[in-house]
């Protein structure tokens, strides 16, 4: 069966290839010539990271407001409570890994990136959890709500923990509410385009968290909550959902091949670092996320097992461990908390290596798959 042009867009959105073109391109182009790499890096940087990245975070913010929506899967207690509680174990216990790692190496000076290993990459994890599982396991939907909040919790930690500047909290207020209330507005008028929103309440967002001292690739989230949305959720990768023609998906849908350039950017700009940058940091970083990532969500669903939650039918304890190694893979977020993290120096680069080298983590999960043989079995329903 011969796969048209879209087909081929697609498996480059899904997967994230162009972001993955475009880190190695900067790893390769770092350690050949650097001060070349530097110079054109240092000019993008600002353009990539601070209002390109604005549009990844929107639909990410997207989809965690989705999830709660009926049919979604935060959209009851009973549904969501048992990933909810793996997602905190999973990232807890990143940082936990890190922050006593530097303690016992008296360094310091790497506490302040405690939030990069707490990162899960959504489109690395869910692509090899489907290799792992079959598409059709209930691993799949599990993964991606731990993905999906801890997503959300990532934006609430770059909000709080890593401002961009001095906090000038009343212009941040200011702005915000300006931008808040003309979405409001908007959706008033009945604005059913996108574009007002993006246009009109975006950049006084913007302006608010960039003038405030706060993160402004956040600007985004509070406008996507406003936009005109469906009433249900079809669930994530679904084919029907670039058939909806409400506000909120028409943004997703026309942003996804635009924010997969801006991923590539954003790998070419951030992920150029010599080869001779693994140190501490690098280590602490891939501990918090081989270790402490499965680690933490294997125990807390333990813990949520003793409390009297159940796991979702036909899915098996073993399915947990290759959960956990699969929410290891931080990449995307891991990177970018890192450059929030550490502005630059040995530093920035030991922990950008170990963010990039987290990669790695495809091959761990497969492993622990085949180790665990988890296609190999087919788990009564109600099981675990």
């Amino acid at each position: 069966m011969r796969i048209g042009l879209r087909g081929y867009v697609k498996f480059f959105v899904e997967n994230s290839v162009l972001l993955i073109i475009g880190t190695t391109i900067g790893l390769l182009w770092a350690n050949s010539y650097f001060e070349q790499y530097s110079s054109v890096s240092d000019r993008l940087r600002f353009l990539i990271n601070d209002i390109g990245m604005a549009f990844f975070f929107g639909i990410a913010a997207k989809e965690v407001f989705e999830a709660v929506l009926p049919g979604g899967p935060l959209d009851s207690v009973r549904k969501a409570a048992m990933p909810i509680i793996a997602t905190m174990g999973g990232m807890i216990f990143p940082a936990v890994v890190l922050i006593t790692g530097a303690l016992l190496l008296s360094r310091n000076d790497l506490l302040k990136g405690w939030a990069i290993p707490c990162a899960t990459d959504i489109a690395f994890s869910y692509m090899v959890a489907r290799f792992a599982f079959g598409a059709k396991h209930p691993a799949i939907p599990f993964l991606l709500i731990i993905a999906i909040v801890d997503d959300a919790l990532g934006l609430i930690i770059l909000a709080l923990f890593y401002p961009a500047g001095a906090i000038n909290l009343l212009l941040f207020l200011l702005l915000l509410a300006g931008a808040v209330a003309s979405a409001f507005m908007l959706k008033w008028l009945r604005a059913a385009s996108f574009w007002p929103y993006i246009l009109i309440s975006g950049p006084l967002s913007w302006l608010g968290f960039y003038l405030g001292g706060f993160h402004p690739a956040l600007a985004l989230v509070p406008i996507v909550f406003i936009m005109p949305h469906a009433q249900r959720d079809v669930g994530m990768f679904e084919e029907v959902k670039g058939e909806l023609t409400d506000a909120l998906n028409r943004f997703e849908h026309w942003w996804e091949n635009p924010v997969a350039v801006i991923l590539g950017l954003f790998g070419l700009v951030n992920a150029g670092v010599p080869l001779t940058g693994i140190r501490a940091g690098t280590w602490l970083v891939l501990a918090g996320l081989f270790a402490g990532k499965p680690l933490g969500i294997c125990l807390f669903c333990l813990i949520g097992r003793l409390a009297g939650l159940r796991l979702p039918a036909r899915m098996r304890w073993k399915d947990i461990v290759v959960i956990g190694a699969a929410a290891s893979i931080g990449f995307t977020v891991a990177l970018f908390v890192s450059t929030v993290a550490f502005g630059s120096g040995e530093n920035l680069d030991a922990v950008k290596t170990g963010s990039l080298l987290s990669c790695s983590g495809i091959l761990l999960t497969i492993a622990v798959a085949k180790l665990l043989r988890v296609r190999s079995s087919v788990p009564e329903a109600g099981e675990g």
